[in-house]
């Protein structure tokens, strides 16, 4: 991992330039101590070691665009040589070193959780041959392999448990701390670990598009993206350093004593600047992804502190999305299972919820189906194409008028079923029936909205493909502020832009239809990663399960972190340049303002920490 391998690096420079450092200081005091002249010597060799270093990451830096304050770093050190303080050169070189050791490891700790799922990578899996079993890289599994799962493995792959039911602990996952039960039939996600007796799954993903591989390229993002506060830091960091050379020039000029100028450069280096944002930021990350919310990078944890309103699809998001056909509706010369099976059969070529819903109750019924061709979807309103050498649509009940030009679907089914999720189906230009399906609303839904509301969201708007009288009853029983329907995938996104007008906007959605509405919003939710789908692909915060109850909670979270982060840099500005005005007025020796700002330094990155809890 790239990212690991930087903060490696950065850790084993870091322990090698405080060895250098504290190495130089003691034996330098010692020779002094001695009363023998050589510890200057010492002391001036020490720190152009460290100040060599400083020079090749500045320069490093500069390449990339980034001006930090290492620079004044860099100033102290040069100048403590230059006035013949090396002394204070050396303790600044020790505390400046020894500050990036800290950075690193807090850094390192705040990464854990992130870091701990990247581990966790399966290599191979043992899978059932002609022969038997067979250890395979899983680079090599495909679709439909069936895999043996021994106690203690980690799943490579996402599939269907067959045979026994399995107890998976999904931890790295969820979060949860309790294994979970998976009935035979039911989909296991790779990145679980099997808790229980062994269990055989079949392949229904290769590992390149299974849960845990997109899970693992989403916290490989995650991990190199920077955060806006972050970059405003970078930019705060200018000012400070015009203000720093400023004071230190001040002071040397009214004084006529350089000396308190480069105690003014020592107790500015470093500033909290550079240490608190990035650590509170991924702090923050960190105990999002320990709850089962990967979050993309620091902007869209940021983000998520910011947003007062939320749009929310309905079906996979409020709802389970788990609809049931509980009543076909035919015209005359079609019958029940001839509907049901046309459209099976076509929807067998859709990833939408409701055509896996059809596909289910079709094969619950026994109905054989065929393979369709000549397919065109239209994502989130319905699809077409021919099964069988007939020509069949199924959708909507505007988009089967529209596209077949066949009477209103409405007129097969009774007036209390209008109410309900419907499909309709025509074949060969003719309306053949509707097909009836019903949703439930998911049991946390209201206790999920009432915590949006408590974490800062003004705003729930419920927005849907489905037709109005559906949407109206869910929005109504789940307290919306609006409720939008009849929603085409481009009708999502101008819903989006609207609401934008009156503050940042959170999108939640789960589908292929809610893609361009995540993208669109300033930051997206797809509920569960589910390898390269593109709604996790979109969306800026993925939720690890099909569960509402972390957003509520990664969203306190955020507002957390970046609290904590902004009360980092205060604080520790105003403590640095409080410690430079004393400095500058003679009371502040070089060598003491060195060992101020090194626990003006640490006290800012344990702060920064708390992000984690």
């Amino acid at each position: 991992m790239p990212q690991a391998n930087r903060d490696f690096r950065q850790r084993h420079s870091s322990t090698i330039l405080v060895a250098v450092a504290a190495g130089g200081l003691v034996i330098g005091l010692a020779l002094s101590w001695q009363a023998v002249r050589h510890a200057d010597l010492v002391w001036t060799g020490a720190t152009l070691v460290i100040l060599a270093g400083l020079l090749v990451q500045i320069f490093g830096a500069l390449r990339r665009g980034d001006v930090g304050l290492d620079i004044v770093a860099a100033l102290s050190m040069s100048a403590a040589i230059a006035f013949g303080e090396p002394l204070a050169g050396n303790v600044v070189g020790l505390m400046y070193a020894g500050g990036q050791l800290l950075e690193a490891f807090a850094e390192g700790r705040a990464r854990r959780e992130m870091t701990a799922l990247m581990g966790r990578v399966p290599r191979s899996a043992m899978r059932y041959a002609a022969a038997g079993l067979e250890e395979v890289a899983i680079s090599q599994i495909r679709p439909g392999d069936r895999l043996l799962i021994r106690q203690g493995e980690v799943l490579p792959v996402d599939g269907i448990v067959s045979g026994t039911a399995a107890a998976l602990d999904m931890a790295a996952l969820t979060g949860e701390s309790m294994p979970r039960p998976v009935l035979p039939g039911a989909e296991a996600l790779s990145g679980s670990v099997c808790a229980g007796a062994a269990f055989d799954l079949v392949v229904s993903r290769s590992a390149a598009e299974s849960t845990y591989a997109g899970i693992v390229r989403l916290v490989e993002a995650a991990q190199a993206g920077k955060a806006p506060m972050a970059r405003m830091a970078d930019r705060f960091a200018m000012g400070f350093l015009v203000v720093t050379l400023g004071i230190a020039g001040a002071a040397w000029y009214w004084s006529g004593d350089p000396v308190r100028a480069l105690a003014v450069l020592v107790v500015a280096t470093p500033c909290p600047l550079i240490l608190a944002v990035p650590v509170a930021i991924i702090s923050g990350m960190s105990r999002a992804a320990r709850i089962g919310v990967l979050v993309k990078n620091g902007g869209m944890l940021e983000m998520l502190a910011r947003v007062r309103t939320a749009v929310l699809d309905k079906t996979g998001t409020l709802t389970h999305g788990q609809t049931a056909v509980v009543d076909i509706g035919t015209a005359p010369g079609f019958s029940p299972d001839t509907v049901l099976a046309a459209a099976a059969s076509l929807d067998q070529a859709s990833g939408h919820v409701v055509a896996a819903a059809l596909v289910q109750a079709a094969a619950a019924r026994g109905l054989p189906l065929s393979a369709p061709q000549s397919v065109r979807e239209t994502p989130g309103t319905g699809i077409e194409g021919c099964v069988d050498g007939r020509q069949v649509v199924v959708g909507g009940s505007r988009f089967v008028q529209r596209t077949s030009g066949c009477d209103d679907p409405h007129l097969l089914i009774s007036p209390e079923m209008r109410a309900s999720m419907t499909v309709a189906v025509a074949i060969d230009g003719a309306l053949a029936g509707v097909i009836v399906l019903k949703d439930q609303i998911r049991g946390d839904a209201v206790s999920v909205l009432s915590d949006l509301r408590a974490a800062g969201i003004r705003r729930l708007v419920l927005a849907s493909g489905d037709r109005a009288e559906i949407a109206q009853a869910v929005g109504e029983a789940l307290g919306m502020d609006a409720v939008l329907a009849d929603l085409t995938p481009q009708a999502k996104v101008a819903a989006v832009e609207s609401e934008a007008r009156d503050g940042p906007v959170m999108m939640v959605g789960d589908g292929i239809n809610d893609a361009p509405a995540l993208a669109a919003a300033d930051i997206g939710v797809a509920m569960g990663a589910r390898g390269t789908a593109s709604s996790s692909e979109a969306a800026g915060v993925v939720l690890l399960v099909d569960e509402l109850g972390p957003l509520a909670r990664a969203i306190a979270i955020a507002h957390r972190t970046r609290r904590i982060a902004l009360q980092s840099v205060s604080v520790g500005l105003a403590l640095s340049i409080g410690a430079m005005v004393v400095a500058a007025f003679g009371y502040l020796q070089p060598v003491e303002g060195a060992i101020l700002q090194e626990m003006i330094d640490v006290a800012v990155i344990l702060n920064a920490l708390r992000a984690l809890r």
